[in-house]
């Protein structure tokens, strides 16, 4: 979702579905902390907010956004998890490392929710700036660790309806 004009957090309530016989895990990227930190808290809270009970809510933390999709393959091996959000920020710099990073969160976290079958949120900014990610993580534009728990429980729901 393009945040242009948005605030992430912005969203009808009334649409989510009860999240309280959920299980989730999040996993969180290390690098960029005081942008991850926020994005946690917002899908932390959203989670929350929506019925899920805290005991069905597990956070572990792995180094960089490149290491997420294999966290979130853990969390399918070794729990009973119905999604993963995965919550990252990635700040373009002067090398190509910026867009080889993205690439590789973004099919990893895509391969690993069509090997589970179950939802891999993808909560990862990639943004040109810092001040970008900041308003992206709870400032001017909202929080995507909202947007990226209210998916969350969208597609467990979808999956349970089918």
């Amino acid at each position: 979702m393009a945040t242009a004009n948005n605030n992430l957090s912005d969203y009808d309530i009334n649409s989510i579905p009860d999240a309280s016989k959920m299980a989730f895990g999040i996993v969180v990227s290390e690098w960029n902390e005081k942008i991850t930190k926020g994005l946690l808290k917002g899908a932390y809270n959203t989670l929350l907010k929506h019925g899920a009970k805290e005991v069905n809510i597990t956070v572990k933390f792995v180094p960089g956004a490149f290491e997420l999709p294999l966290g979130a393959q853990t969390f399918f091996e070794k729990t009973n998890v119905d999604a993963v959000i995965c919550l990252g920020s990635v700040i373009q710099g002067e090398t190509k490392h910026f867009d080889f990073v993205c690439q590789g969160t973004v099919i990893g976290v895509k391969d690993v929710a069509l090997k589970y079958d179950k939802p891999v949120i993808f909560g990862v900014l990639t943004d040109n700036t810092e001040q970008q990610a900041i308003d992206r993580s709870g400032g001017k534009h909202g929080n995507k660790g909202d947007e990226a728990a209210v998916t969350a429980i969208k597609m467990v729901s979808f999956q349970s309806a089918l």
